[in-house]
């Protein structure tokens, strides 16, 4: 016997690497040392700073890849899967160094893992990091063929005198929402269930979504904030913390960068909820407290600012192309969300 008849193609694996050689490579920053396909990542920290804090983070797209696998459309996950890692390295001020991916399957497809690649070398290039590393493993008889499943990894750097912890924030801050792109990568096991036990499919075309086919817009990757915020900061905004609008929603995300003894009072006719949400809700008869503690309802990012700078953050993101919107204000309180459904 050989590995190969244990169902592990060794070669298959070697032109695999090749193939995405170029990929990998065309995200690299200048501090990245080393040769690709080595045992390690290495990089080099970048210069100018005095303190610098590392920050990290670690995500996967969940369930969504169900519905890439179904469709057989992969280059949009790998999209998500850096999203999900490096707005999360984000909300401390943090800018996202270098990515890592690990990638496992029960067979290799490579046509179909070079789609991922190409989504995370894609998601990489949006948020400016490089691509230092990954694993792809291969492990017969623990996935089904063509299933494969996906974790990410992010390492940021920011300098600690800006580090954002949420002791920055003050009472009468507001709470700017940047609008998310779709249902992002949360809720799909809801999702899923929605569609498959009402008896719909992924080619349909509701009216409530304008005609447009149901799978493509679930599949459309999540937003990436790394630039614009990036940019933000640097313009000198008074920011004094960020929340990334993942599972469980506002309620249970937007907690999580405020201060002792604050909510966040929230203003729901400030923003209007994408159709797609909508249109879950009314095939789901799902009822609004449950949507927004799964979705994010249409907000993937919440910026807290100083109040004085308000209008003028919210022109500048509009400006950026990122729609924003004043969804509400911190006020004295036990770090709850106030004004959601109940």
């Amino acid at each position: 016997m050989d590995y190969q008849e244990a169902g592990v193609d060794v070669e298959a694996g070697r032109a695999f690497v090749k193939q995405i050689r170029s990929l990998v490579e065309g995200t690299y920053r200048p501090e990245v040392l080393g040769r690709f396909g080595g045992f390690s990542g290495l990089f080099q920290l970048p210069g100018g700073y005095k303190e610098p804090v590392l920050v990290s983070g670690t995500d996967g797209v969940g369930t969504k890849l169900k519905l890439a696998q179904t469709l057989d459309r992969h280059d949009t996950v790998g999209i998500d899967l850096v999203a999900m890692c490096v707005n999360d390295v984000l909300t401390s001020g943090a800018e996202p160094l270098f990515f890592l991916d690990y990638l496992a399957t029960g067979h290799l497809n490579s046509d179909q893992l070079a789609q991922v690649i190409t989504g995370i070398t894609q998601g990489c290039q949006m948020a400016g990091c490089a691509l230092l590393g990954g694993e792809t493993a291969e492990m017969p008889g623990f996935y089904q063929p063509n299933e494969y499943d996906l974790a990410g990894f992010c390492v940021g750097i920011v300098e600690k005198s800006q580090l954002l912890d949420g002791s920055q924030v003050q009472i009468g801050d507001r709470a700017i929402g940047l609008a998310s792109s779709g249902v992002h990568s949360n809720g799909f096991s809801l999702v899923r269930k929605i569609v498959s036990d009402r008896g719909f499919t992924w080619g349909d075309r509701p009216d409530l979504l304008a005609g447009e086919c149901l799978g493509d817009i679930l599949l459309t990757p999540t937003q990436i904030y790394v630039k614009p915020i990036l940019k933000a900061l640097r313009s000198g905004f008074k920011i004094h913390a960020m929340s990334h609008i993942t599972g469980g929603g506002l309620p249970e995300n937007l907690p999580r960068c405020l201060g002792q003894e604050q909510s966040v009072k929230i203003d729901l006719n400030m923003w209007k909820t994408p159709p797609v949400f909508q249109w879950l809700a009314d095939a789901g008869n799902v009822n609004s407290e449950a949507m927004f503690h799964t979705f994010n309802m249409g907000i993937g990012f919440v910026l807290i600012v100083a109040a004085e700078q308000t209008a003028e953050i919210l022109e500048w993101f509009i400006s950026e192309g990122f729609p924003a919107y004043a969804i509400g204000q911190i006020v004295t309180g036990t770090g709850e969300v106030i004004g959601l459904p109940s």
